[in-house]
């Protein structure tokens, strides 16, 4: 169950990393990221967990827009500063002759570079795929966008929730005969990017054996179509059309959410053996010798008797004592848990999931961790998202440009070196 005592958590997490710690399993590799907003920088925050130097080119008026994107802590936009740790921060005018020849420097000797521009967009700047397999034939050249770089969709303007709609999500996901639903969170943006860094990374190991590096495609269309699995089962055998079924799974029963006395328990008794023990510990018997509830898919054929016959006893109880009943006898179960509840659980502050980034104006920034825990080489615990063009002199300085190089450019507005 959830842990909602305040206090519960330390004031400061510090990040489990020692001198000794093994290198970071993506250690020297060298990541350009042109990206804004979600599906670019979420790609390469994963990379820079896994070790790669992820040097984020923005521009000098403003950054990323998620800069500017609340909630603000002293004037810091707080999602920034978690979708983007563990990275540097160069801000270079790339419209200006001299911007782009940073640009071209950084990208001479990078191992990826990964932007989320409307497609075309790098090309009409002159970094289009060919233009720079000409400059670095080794760099793995990631472009993520909403429909893809060609199709009849490529010039649309393409956000999460446009791909949620034609990727058909919004169509099952929701209550039936309800209104159509997005899923909570930005999923097209986020799982594009995370196809994003995994296309980077098996790209990376095909350069291995080829010495090429290559173009990948990644789209917010098809990152959400790729979901529809049970869909795609049902509709190529049979024609059938997916639907919303609010909690329920598709095509097996009880898989969703069932009332308790003070709120709801999701339930996945569909096995012989979980079905039996989900019947003998809510006293079911009748429902268990049912020949209506035989099999799982007969229970979902029968779906509209079989939950309220459930729910007369499950709102006997409550939400506490049904968890606690079904994990007795090993039903898989859980509570329907709030954020709040989420960052306070018991279950992931024991395993260290949240840890704090450090920041040179904020201080420590909680962040979540990584999903990928590797006992030999674990995901980078660095630093909170950069400040706009923290590190820029820095990134040219390591490309050869000298002082009164960076000093010139500074002053005549090609780039920003803000602290």
């Amino acid at each position: 169950m959830s842990i909602t005592v305040s206090g519960f958590f330390p004031a400061v997490l510090e990040p489990r990393m020692t001198s000794s710690a093994p290198p970071a399993p993506l250690h020297g590799v060298r990541v350009v990221e042109i990206g804004v907003f979600m599906a670019a920088p979420f790609a390469t925050m994963q990379l820079a967990d896994l070790g790669a130097d992820v040097v984020k080119v923005e521009n000098p008026a403003g950054g990323d827009p998620v800069r500017q994107t609340g909630p603000f802590i002293d004037g810091h936009s707080s999602p920034f500063v978690r979708l983007n740790r563990n990275k540097r921060s160069a801000a270079v005018n790339l419209k200006t002759a001299e911007g782009k020849q940073v640009l071209r420097r950084l990208l001479a000797d990078a191992d990826v570079l990964v932007e989320n521009l409307r497609p075309g967009a790098l090309s009409a700047l002159g970094f289009g795929y060919d233009a720079v397999r000409e400059l670095n034939p080794r760099l793995v050249y990631v472009s993520a966008s909403g429909w893809g770089q060609d199709g009849p969709l490529a010039e649309q303007p393409g956000l999460d929730i446009m791909a949620q709609a034609r990727s058909g999500l919004m169509s099952i996901t929701g209550h039936p005969g309800g209104d159509p639903t997005k899923v909570g969170v930005p999923m097209c943006d986020l799982v594009c990017g995370l196809y994003a860094a995994m296309a980077a990374i098996a790209a990376l190991r095909a350069r291995e054996h080829t010495g090429q590096g290559q173009r990948v495609d990644v789209s917010l269309y098809e990152a959400g179509v790729s979901f529809a699995v049970w869909e795609a089962g049902a509709y190529f055998a049979t024609g059938e059309v997916g639907r919303a079924h609010g909690s329920a799974h598709q095509n097996s029963a009880p898989y969703q959410a069932v009332r308790s006395k003070d709120g709801w328990v999701t339930v996945g008794a569909t096995t012989p053996r979980t079905w039996s023990a989900f019947c003998r510990a809510l006293g079911l018997t009748g429902l268990f010798d049912d020949p209506r509830y035989g099999s799982s898919y007969e229970r979902y054929q029968h779906r509209d008797s079989l939950i309220p016959a459930i729910e007369a006893a499950t709102t006997t109880r409550t939400t506490e004592e049904l968890v606690a009943a079904l994990v007795d006898v090993g039903v898989p179960c859980a509570p329907i848990a709030t954020t709040d509840q989420v960052f306070t659980d018991e279950h992931l502050w024991a395993r260290e999931f949240f840890w704090d980034a450090p920041h040179p104006v904020l201080g420590p920034v909680r962040q979540l961790g990584s999903p990928m825990r590797m006992s030999a080489t674990p995901p980078r615990r660095g630093t909170a998202g950069p400040l706009l063009g923290a590190h820029t002199a820095q990134v040219l300085a390591e490309h050869g440009f000298a002082a009164e190089d960076v000093k010139r450019l500074s002053e005549a507005g090609v780039i920003a070196t803000g602290a």
